[in-house]
């Protein structure tokens, strides 16, 4: 003890000999007159500016104006000794940064890395340079008027070492909350680059591997998020504890961040361009049969959230991805199953193509029957129906109404009639009321007790108006197609006009908050009535 009380006394002796020694307005002399020392005058300076004490004098005698000019030398040595110096004196001085960024400082910085990128050590105290100044709003306005991401992203795909990686990381990851910066990165290439190193850390069960890989999901979320970053940490010992490979966690941390509702439609589509989509593909198929479902759930909600543009609709199905997602119908873990049946409805959302192949498939087809049956899971059972509903649709051709009828479908939109959500009553009564279109035979809406919901629902005072016009609109659909009238004669075959439809009718016209255009359907139901009575 007392051996270290005597070195911090010797210590603190020597800086203030130091400070008394007149030794900083010298060094300042030197490296504005005297080229030839100014080299070692500047390696003295970073030297003295390791110490937190001696920061203070470095910036009492004005060193870090009389450094910036030396950052535009051509002679290695000088632009490591002066970015050392500048970098230790001004570490944690936002004060001092923001001068820094206002006297030009980051064109000389992306200098370096454009005119040095293979020398390590300057490359290095750039970066740290960098690192600094990242965080604040001026230096990234200034960062994204050069060429800053393409240098990063080369230097990013020659890094060898975790310390570099890590410094870099970093920096990508301050420079990923600005918007132009986020662009120049994706144009630059970034996302093969981290591709490649998650694929060559895939398996690693070192920390430091973990870490890196860590780093790169949280990069990828940046980059398609947007607005400020938003990152889940979780501690390399919880990654141990729950004994997944460095790659999963990491992955299913990444995707689960896609579903945030800040998500740009430009960022989406430039992901999909780039190939996002057969690799989120492949991570679900190569976990189709895993007991852990986050990477799958996590996978499938960042399909949805990237299938939302239209333009990525397009190109989505373009790729067959329709076709391959249907792979996944097998699995039997209800949270998957219903992440699957939300993706293929915002597939088919808008799409005419995307509905047909998925209203053509027998085998998704009779799997969406046995959802729509899954009462032990009411979010299936409700998606199931929903995705019946958008596929009638989102293409009403003649071939997907008998495919989907001869799959025993429209009974369970039938029953979504009456779900207790009024926006699932709707699509299901759109939906009927464009196969009625196509004839859905007499003796299976005899069966069903179609006529019967809608009288109910049209008789129901907590029936929503929009609920009994697409009633009403239905019930017309079907009076023009003649099978309702069959039904309903079978129903009350001694009245003029058929016994449930004559009632509704009769009182829905009545009601004094009636539209008129559900007066117009009540009194075109009425008339196609008595009219084919009459025959």
């Amino acid at each position: 003890m007392l051996c270290i009380n005597t070195l911090i006394i010797t210590e603190q002796r020597s800086f203030s000999l130091l400070r008394e020694s007149g030794i900083f307005s010298t060094l300042a002399k030197i490296l504005k007159g005297n080229p030839r020392c100014a080299v070692k005058a500047a390696q003295v300076l970073s030297e003295i500016a390791k110490n937190e004490e001696m920061k203070k004098p470095c910036i009492e005698a004005d060193l870090v104006p009389t450094l910036i000019p030396l950052l535009e030398s051509t002679d290695q040595e000088m632009l490591l000794h002066a970015g050392r110096a500048i970098g230790r004196i001004c570490y944690d001085n936002r004060k001092l940064q923001e001068e820094l960024v206002k006297v030009g400082v980051i064109t000389p910085l992306v200098r370096v890395l454009t005119d040095y990128p293979e020398s390590d050590p300057l490359v290095h105290v750039d970066l740290l340079a960098l690192c600094n100044l990242a965080d604040l709003d001026t230096a990234k306005e200034a960062l994204s008027k050069t060429k800053v991401a393409e240098q990063l992203v080369k230097q990013l795909r020659r890094a060898e070492n975790h310390e570099k990686l890590e410094i870099i990381f970093e920096v990508l990851q301050a420079l990923a909350e600005n918007d132009a910066l986020k662009v120049q990165l994706v144009e630059a290439g970034v996302q093969e680059v981290l591709s490649e190193i998650l694929m060559r850390l895939q398996g690693s069960s070192q920390a430091e591997n973990t870490c890196i890989v860590k780093a790169a999901s949280d990069l990828i979320v940046s980059l398609l998020l947007g607005g400020k970053k938003t990152r889940r940490h979780t501690d390399i010992s919880d990654i141990k504890k729950k004994k997944k490979s460095p790659l999963d966690l990491p992955s299913s941390l990444l995707l689960s961040q896609l579903t945030d509702t800040s998500a740009t439609y430009g960022n989406c589509e430039r992901m999909v361009q780039l190939g996002v989509i057969h690799q989120l593909l492949d991570l679900l198929e190569k976990h189709v049969e895993s007991e852990d479902i986050s990477v799958q759930h996590a996978a499938l909600s960042a399909l949805r959230n990237l299938a939302i543009p239209v333009v990525s609709k397009v190109q989505i199905l373009e790729e067959g991805v329709a076709e391959r997602i249907q792979t996944l119908l097998r699995s039997e873990m209800p949270p998957v199953q219903f992440k699957l049946l939300e993706t293929l409805r915002m597939l088919a959302d808008g799409q005419a193509d995307a509905a047909e192949i998925l209203g053509q498939d027998p085998m998704l087809l009779n799997r969406l029957v046995q959802w729509c049956s899954a009462n032990d899971h009411t979010g299936v059972h409700g998606e199931a129906n929903r995705l019946l509903a958008s596929i009638l649709h989102h293409n009403r051709s003649q071939e997907v109404v008998k495919a989907i009828q001869e799959a025993q479908g429209v009974k369970h939109l039938i029953s979504m009639t009456t779900s207790e959500h009024a926006a699932m009553q709707n699509e299901a009564l759109n939906a009927l009321a464009i196969a009625s279109a196509i004839n859905l035979g007499t003796f299976f809406l005899k069966e069903s007790q179609l006529v019967q919901s809608l009288h109910k629902l049209l008789q129901d005072d907590n029936t929503s108006p929009e609920v009994k016009y697409n009633s009403m609109h239905l019930l017309c659909s079907l009076l023009n197609s003649g099978n309702l009238i069959l039904i309903c004669l079978h129903l009350c075959p001694n009245s003029p006009v058929p016994g449930p439809v004559c009632t509704t009718a009769f009182l829905y016209s009545n009601k004094e908050s009636a539209s008129s255009c559900t007066c117009r359907h009540t009194f075109i139901l009425l008339m196609l009535s008595a009219k084919e009575k009459q025959r």
